[in-house]
Parts: structure tokens; C-alpha cells; sequence
């Protein structure tokens, strides 16, 4: 496990305390909740963008607009 040193304001550090507090974990927990999130946004972007490069966008404007029309009913 590594160990990582950040800088943060005062008022942002009393802040992220007092959340972690709030959700009854530590502060490491919480940076490394909001760090796995981070990752799998990243992730799950990055899959996204690799899958509309191959896609035809043409197609995928059809098939938004027929999920409309069927949202629609």
C-alpha cells in the first residue's frame, strides 16, 4: 500500500473531517472512496469513448430516438 500526501485549505480539511465523521468512517477511508469512484467514472468513460469511435453515430441517433418514442407511450 502506498501513502500519499496532499495539501488542502483548512476549512477544506475540517470539512472532509467532519464528513468522514458524519459517515463514521476515517478520513484514509474516505479519500480512498472517493478515489475508487473517481476511477471507475474514469473507466467507464474511457470504455465509452473506445465504443463510439468503432459505433456508427447515425445509428445510435435512431436508436436514442425510438427510445424516446417508446418512452413516450
Amino acid at each position: 500500500m502506498s501513502t500519499l500526501t496532499i495539501r488542502l485549505p483548512n476549512d477544506q480539511h475540517e470539512r472532509l473531517k467532519a464528513l468522514a465523521t458524519a459517515r463514521g468512517t476515517s478520513l484514509n477511508k474516505l479519500f480512498e472512496e472517493f478515489s475508487t469512484k473517481a476511477i471507475a467514472e474514469f473507466d467507464s468513460e474511457t470504455r465509452f469513448r473506445l465504443r463510439a469511435e468503432r459505433g456508427n453515430k447515425e445509428r445510435g441517433l435512431e436508436l436514442l430516438d425510438q427510445l424516446d418514442r417508446d418512452h413516450q407511450r
